[in-house]
């Protein structure tokens, strides 16, 4: 194998594996020989020779072995004398020439749908894709970091790569990072393991963006935290933008440094809510439209899309995987997709969410919004402040609960079932008149169908 037969499998690597991948870890590295099966390459750093030794060996001996030269194994390793065994110009550039194209390590974890374009905006995460698109301008932000945090499937990680893909597309000078805790974790343990910290160190805190993803998972590990809090003063204190997200709000996760939650907390937090309904139907609709574009012949019967909007409310990661499935039956039976196969294909998922939301269940959420007590719900206290609450619990009973009025006001303290009926038609008026009431009312509804 030639230098030349390294640069032609090369652009092979850069398609498979993209852009600012094949510009951060393949571009450093230089030919040095091929003996025996072995591909023997020159890294500028250790760090990066056993980052591209674990994570892109295989694509690298592939793309070699398809060019001709029989590659079985692959050497990566930091040499001084890697870049002077390359016979072209092109390759012969400085340790710090390289270094500084390694700066702002992509991770290959970028998912291609993960984009603004295919994300749904509804009420729940409205502020969230605002605050990340105007991240992702690449102009002056008036918040570091931005904090986005709430349950699993509700978009985060879509948001976060969101911007990557935005900012790479937009601003392909920006030196961008995006990586989950977890594998900050692993590259500093690694950094320490083999005596690279100043590698690590440099790598990190000479970008222009650094997108951390579920940042609970360093929460209990000092070393790491000890790593993250400097990196990420030093790049705050650049100017540089740092966007973290986690599964729940700095406060409340627990064995987090409270200097970190300090930080976190310093900047933009926004709380993902779980989808309405809305959004739900939005999101399915968009998936149904990409994919009936690529296949003309997709057909589905009227009332599926509502019929799954109204009763997959755990998150849109989930929602996304039912209608996936139906693409799938679709596409192996070459048939139109009815509600009667809907129900059968996505049986499990249904059963799983018929969860019975009751009216204690009702009270509780209520009283802990307003501040109340429980026996405040069955009381014969008349204060606005209890009466309200209370006409906001008998209108959430009826309305997220087959019960009766009667039934309702049961359980209110034997409440007439007049009482209740009243108490849902204030509710719907003020809804319309007072816009507390009706955030409150979404408010609630949202916690109890999540």
């Amino acid at each position: 194998m030639t230098n030349d037969a390294w640069s032609l499998a090369k652009g092979g690597i850069r398609k498979d594996i993209g852009a600012h991948n094949y510009t951060t870890w393949i571009e450093p590295l230089s030919f040095r020989s091929m003996e025996e099966g072995t591909l023997s390459l020159a890294s500028p750093t250790e760090f990066i020779g056993k980052w591209v030794m674990q994570n892109f060996r295989d694509v690298i001996l592939r793309h070699v072995s398809a060019n001709g030269d029989s590659a079985a194994r692959l050497v990566c390793s930091a040499s001084s004398h890697g870049a002077s065994r390359s016979a072209a110009p092109a390759q012969t550039r400085t340790s710090d020439e390289s270094t500084q194209r390694s700066r702002a390590g992509q991770e290959n974890t970028l998912d291609k749908r993960f984009t603004f374009d295919g994300f749904i905006v509804g009420k729940s995460n409205e502020l969230a894709h605002a605050a990340a698109r105007r991240v992702a301008t690449g102009g002056p932000v008036s918040f570091n970091p931005l904090f986005l945090h709430g349950r699993v499937g509700l978009g985060k990680t879509h948001l976060m790569q969101a911007i990557a893909w935005e900012m790479q597309e937009q601003n392909p000078d920006k030196r961008v990072m995006y990586l989950s805790a977890e594998q900050f974790m692993y590259r500093f343990v690694q950094a320490l393991r083999e005596k690279a910290t100043m590698d690590f160190k440099h790598l990190f805190r000479t970008v222009d963006v650094l997108l951390v993803d579920d940042v609970q998972f360093i929460a209990g590990k000092e070393s790491t935290q000890e790593e993250f809090f400097h990196t990420f003063n030093a790049l705050v204190d650049q100017g540089k933008q740092v966007v973290i997200s986690a599964d729940r709000s700095p406060a409340d996760i627990s064995d987090l440094e409270e200097r970190i939650t300090s930080r976190l907390q310093s900047g933009l937090v926004v709380d993902l809510h779980p989808a309405d309904y809305e959004l739900r139907l939005g999101v399915l609709q968009h998936r149904v439209d990409s994919f009936a574009a690529h296949n003309p012949d997709f057909q589905l019967e009227d009332g599926v899309l509502e019929f799954l909007a109204s009763r997959i409310t755990a998150s849109i990661r989930v929602l996304e995987g039912a209608v996936m499935r139906l693409f799938a039956y679709a596409d192996l039976v070459k048939q139109s997709v009815t509600m009667e196969q809907t129900q059968d294909v996505l049986g499990d998922l249904l059963r799983a969410s018929e969860r019975k939301l009751t009216i204690d269940e009702i009270m509780k959420v209520t009283c802990e919004h307003y501040s109340l007590r429980m026996s405040d719900m069955t009381s014969a206290r008349r204060s606005r402040t209890v009466a309200r609450p209370r006409q906001m619990a008998m209108y959430l009973a009826k309305k997220l609960t087959p019960r009766s009025y009667p039934e309702i006001g049961r359980k209110f303290g034997g409440r007439d079932h007049t009482t209740v009926l009243y108490a849902v038609r204030k509710i719907e008026e003020l809804m319309i008149a007072d816009d507390q009431i009706a955030e409150d009312a979404q408010l609630l509804q949202r916690k109890l169908e999540s």
